[in-house]
């Protein structure tokens, strides 16, 4: 990758992955959106970002995704909608994205690109907004944008906003596209979709106790990811997150995961990750305000 060779290492910004443990629906608001409950895990695996400060006002994002307008990127939204909050109209920006993560696979690619811009301009561009700041500017691009912006794995209700950090016992996952691209809002507008789950205290949470209720609409409607499900499920305890495409599987051991891995058949593809608690954008924050610090 050229950009690879342009930027070292330490200058890119981590937009990691995170998985739904599982996603239960309880209900739907008024407004239309669904009342949810899940359990947000953060990776140390994802995409990245580079950002060239300047003073033009503009807003390029130098590496074109296929099949999303410039105006209608996430990454390009969530630079501009920034700029909109006060004095750094005037500051400019060219992003360039290394991307990893699969679009439309329930693993947060778009809302984590989203958030790691707010967090990453607010730094550069000394806005100075606080983290709740940061939050509701992202909600305002997707419901995922906050669980990112505050880096924690997180047990969150309502529409995925209401987020309460929790500690989880280190487990490696791997995590198979199928690739297949699913629309959230259409498995969202499914008659059929269970939207009656009793709510969940955190203390009664156990991953067998829990479940995915979009799987199954999107297992009826996409035959691939079914048999994925199906494939996977022989060697560990495996789930749909989100609302698909991807599957992932739980496991205690990285070598057993790494092995499984190996055998993932192809068109299908992988990844394996390691679930953390504190997401990497987080720590590259606390490094990047440490450095300033001792400067």
């Amino acid at each position: 990758m050229d950009t690879e060779l342009k930027f070292p290492h330490h200058q890119w910004w981590p937009s990691p992955a995170k998985l739904n443990l599982f996603l239960h629906i309880l209900g739907r608001y008024e407004n239309g959106y669904h009342q949810l409950q899940t359990l947000f895990q953060m990776l140390d695996t994802g995409d990245r970002l580079h950002f060239s400060i300047n003073n033009s006002g503009k807003v390029l994002l130098a590496t074109a995704i296929p099949g999303v307008a410039h105006k209608d990127n996430l990454i390009v939204r969530a630079a501009k909608l920034l700029q909109q909050q006060g004095q750094w109209c005037s500051h400019g920006v060219t992003i360039h994205l290394d991307k990893q993560l699969p679009m439309g696979g329930g693993i947060g690619g778009g809302s984590s690109n989203a958030a790691t811009t707010l967090v990453a301009l607010n730094d550069l561009w000394q806005c100075g907004l606080d983290e709740n700041e940061l939050a509701t500017l992202g909600l305002q691009l997707g419901a995922d944008v906050p669980i990112f912006i505050r880096g924690q794995t997180a047990f969150a209700g309502g529409v995925g906003e209401e987020i309460s950090p929790v500690s989880l016992p280190t487990r490696w996952y791997l995590v198979v596209n199928p690739g297949i691209h699913i629309s959230t809002a259409d498995v969202f507008r499914e008659p059929n979709l269970p939207r009656n789950t009793l709510p969940m205290e955190w203390k009664d949470y156990s991953f067998a106790d829990s479940h995915n209720d979009c799987q199954q609409i999107v297992c009826d409607r996409y035959p691939e990811v079914a048999k994925l499900l199906q494939w996977l499920v022989h060697y560990a305890p495996s789930r749909m997150t989100g609302t698909g495409a991807c599957v992932f599987a739980t496991f205690s051991d990285e070598k057993l995961a790494r092995q499984v891995q190996s055998f993932v058949p192809a068109p299908w593809k992988s990844f394996l990750a390691k679930g953390v608690n504190q997401s990497p954008l987080k720590q590259k924050l606390y490094e990047v305000n440490a450095t300033s610090d001792t400067n």
